[in-house]
């Protein structure tokens, strides 16, 4: 006697199989995906800017002064955070290996305090590997009581290298834009490249 097979139940099994290729295939993609974002954010690569800095190389840099770039800055304020929020100066010029200090300006206009966190990246995205801050206001809580305004400075510097990579050939403009967000007591963003 030949057993009978039930045609539903091949053809949910072939639907389950199908479903879990195709989980599969998101599955290892998304990997996939983790590993390139965590090497681009540690390398600066993503318009992610290098946090930290080597002191002795900022003190022994050498500008090349053939080079000026023009640094543009940019502020923006997620819908769910009430700050005026902007940069004090639209441009400033710089030479590859010299320093620079630029400032941004937040208000908060509400009447109760407000604790904001920012978030920055550089444009072109390729630059950011050579857009140094030294010190930044990125990644740490700021509290503004109600109707108050702080001045939040950013000291940066290029790398030198900038000037001896070829992809950097045409690009004499790099823009630094933060966006900041109101953030919870307590809650810290990760720094890129660092757990």
């Amino acid at each position: 006697m030949k057993s009978r097979r039930n045609p539903h139940t091949e053809s949910q099994q072939e639907e389950w199989r199908k479903r879990n290729k195709t989980i599969l295939t998101y599955i290892a993609a998304a990997g996939v995906g983790m590993i390139g974002i965590s090497y681009a954010a540690a390398s600066g690569l993503g318009g992610t800017a290098v946090v930290g800095h080597d002191a002795e190389k900022v003190e022994s840099m050498t500008p090349v002064k053939d080079r000026i770039l023009k640094i543009t800055f940019n502020a923006d304020v997620h819908a769910g955070l009430q700050w005026n929020f902007r940069p004090q100066q639209t441009e400033v010029y710089v030479s590859p290996g010299e320093t620079a200090l630029a400032f941004y300006k937040a208000k908060n206009p509400t009447d109760k305090p407000v604790i904001g966190i920012s978030t920055y990246n550089v444009v072109p995205f390729e630059a950011g590997q050579y857009f140094n801050k030294i010190q930044c206001f990125c990644f740490e809580e700021q509290r503004l009581n109600p109707n108050e305004e702080v001045d939040m400075p950013v000291f940066f510097y290029i790398d030198p290298e900038f000037d001896d990579d070829p992809r950097m050939a045409r690009v004499d403009t790099i823009t630094l834009s933060y966006t900041f967000f109101e953030a919870k007591e307590g809650q810290k963003l990760p720094l890129p490249g660092y757990s």
